[in-house]
């Protein structure tokens, strides 16, 4: 079976023009009807009020992601996938759309994928022994245009049942793992470090934590933060570096619950890997990271106010 991606993610929300004009503002297009927003790859993000008829029930309160689509290559790869989940609980056919629930209780569909390849001009990294950017100086960008979505990170409550589902349902591949704590999966035997996160915290019920986008280079991740600390969206943290990946980050508080992440530059991993299981610390999660974003008037570190 053939899981690609991310295809499409459906919000449910409590102020849906707050919101659409947050996507606006983080570089995502609004398409017809409104409310529909994509990635440059064609991925999509649609946003709803909370008490629409047309979504699922919620697995957290307040506004949160509603239905996650996984993408599929072609029409043999979702019967393949139908079979497999045959005899899943709660699996059924809407439409032309697989559907299940997982073991968390988020609604989650597969289907044929709409998106297409993105090809971008960005220029090299000069690094030492490696110059590969001559009389060219690099970019600077004055915002973001995400171009897919990356991934995606869940609190869940029952981590081996979720690793479970994905990996023996879904055929997901366990990237590395935060020891009893938390584990990184991607669809795909070759591709980036992980599609989702998922990460147990007896304090912390299940829910929503962050929505990632790629974005094409750190200059790009550090002129999205900068331009959405402009519009005075908070940020969470950022911009950072996660040693377990490699990712650059950029972490912004969203309306729509839980961060949003401009990322770029993580690990590309293939059969040859071999997950790593590693204690969870600070320093295992961020090799460094500024709180609170850079101010886009000074060009320094955001002052946090004092309580």
């Amino acid at each position: 079976m053939t899981i690609s991606g991310i295809e499409r993610l459906e919000f449910g929300v409590t102020d849906p023009a707050l919101c659409s004009q947050f996507l606006r503002d983080f570089g995502l297009t609004e398409s017809i009807p409104s409310q529909l927003f994509t990635t440059q790859s064609g991925a999509q993000l649609s946003v709803h009020d909370i008490a629409s008829p047309h979504l699922p029930p919620a697995f957290e309160k307040g506004s949160t992601l509603r239905r996650m689509s996984w993408a599929v290559a072609d029409a043999t790869a979702l019967e393949s996938l139908a079979k497999q989940l045959q005899d899943y609980p709660g699996t059924s056919w809407q439409g032309s759309e697989l559907q299940c629930i997982d073991p968390n209780g988020l609604t989650l569909r597969f289907v044929l994928s709409k998106q297409h390849e993105v090809s971008t001009n960005t220029p090299a990294l000069n690094q030492w022994g490696d110059i590969r950017r001559i009389d060219q100086p690099s970019p600077v960008y004055e915002q973001a245009s995400p171009i897919n979505i990356g991934h995606v990170v869940f609190f869940v409550d029952d981590l081996a049942a979720m690793e479970k589902f994905y990996c023996e349902q879904l055929g997901f591949h366990v990237s590395d793992r935060y020891r009893n704590r938390a584990v990184f999966l991607r669809s795909r035997q070759r591709g980036q470090h992980h599609d989702l996160f998922l990460l147990h915290r007896p304090e912390h019920a299940r829910g929503l934590n962050h929505v990632a986008f790629n974005v094409r280079d750190i200059h790009e991740v550090i002129g999205g933060g900068i331009a959405m600390n402009r519009r005075e969206w908070s940020t969470f943290i950022g911009p950072g570096r996660h040693p377990i990946s490699s990712a650059y980050f950029w972490y912004v508080h969203s309306p729509l619950g839980g961060a949003f992440e401009y990322y770029t530059n993580d690990d590309y991993l293939t059969e040859q890997w071999q997950p790593r299981t590693l204690d969870y610390s600070l320093a295992a999660f961020t090799e460094w990271g500024i709180a609170g974003g850079i101010d886009y008037q000074t060009r320094r570190q955001r002052q946090q106010e004092q309580p």
